[in-house]
């Protein structure tokens, strides 16, 4: 599995604290087969110059003399649109996921659906490919609203484990990927145990062995190769999705 969302890059953010933390969770995130993970820490797009910040700098060389072969990092971030960005492609390409077309934006939580259509907007006009970070945690997420923003070249990316959630964010989390308008999985992982496995093992449980693997590996490893996503066919999650949360939470207990 390829993971193209986590703050794993120790101290910089939210996220991890610390190296040894960060080398923990990609012990266990190998473990449970992730082969390839993003470093996406937050960013401002008002705080993007033409190289990355010196912080940044100082704390990947600093995970990357301690962590382990697998998974194998590759650098990104995750950027807050609070003003558009640079119109050149070659000035966000340092914080585009693994040097790629590709690039992480989110918004706050409230924005307005047009807002995030404008944004998405002038970013198909700069060039880039833009990947929605978890789209149900923002209330205006509905299918029409995520159907525009698909329409305007952007990618949705569905927090693996939200897919669990009972709350509001959770049932719009399986409706995404129920209507086929998901492209990939991830775990915004901030130095805890969150996995994209949990996302894989549910949509297995659901039957959705191709989903899974288009969701966890096929347009991940696209996105990376800057090439072309697969659409991802629409899967029914059958009444009993609560119940085989539960195995599915019980079993890692």
């Amino acid at each position: 599995m390829i993971d193209l969302h986590s703050h794993l890059l120790p101290g910089v953010d939210d996220g991890s604290r610390s190296v040894e933390q960060s080398v923990g969770v990609l012990r266990e995130m190998a473990r449970r087969g992730v082969t390839d993970i993003c470093l996406t820490p937050h960013l401002r797009a008002s705080e993007i110059g033409g190289v990355r910040p010196e912080r940044h700098e100082k704390a990947f060389g600093a995970l990357q003399a301690q962590a382990p072969s697998v998974p194998r990092l590759h650098r990104g971030a995750e950027v807050m649109l609070d003003r558009p960005l640079p119109a050149r492609v070659q000035d966000a390409s340092h914080v585009t996921l693994g040097g790629s077309r590709y690039i992480l934006v989110e918004f706050p939580r409230l924005v307005p659906p047009d807002v995030v259509a404008n944004a998405l907007t002038r970013l198909r006009g700069s060039g880039l490919l833009a990947v929605v970070a978890h789209p149900e945690r923002y209330s205006c997420c509905t299918l029409p609203a995520v159907s525009q923003w698909r329409a305007l070249g952007a990618a949705m990316q569905v927090d693996a484990t939200t897919l669990l959630s009972p709350q509001k964010r959770g049932q719009r989390a399986r409706i995404l990927v129920a209507a086929g308008l998901a492209d990939i999985l991830a775990a915004d992982n901030h130095g805890d145990d969150r996995s994209i496995a949990t996302g894989f093992d549910f949509l297995l449980a659901q039957d959705g062995e191709d989903q899974a693997n288009l969701l966890t590996v096929h347009n991940p490893a696209a996105m990376l190769e800057d090439g072309a996503l697969a659409p991802v066919p629409p899967l029914q999650i059958r009444r009993s999705w609560m119940q085989r949360i539960r195995q599915l939470i019980e079993g890692d207990a």
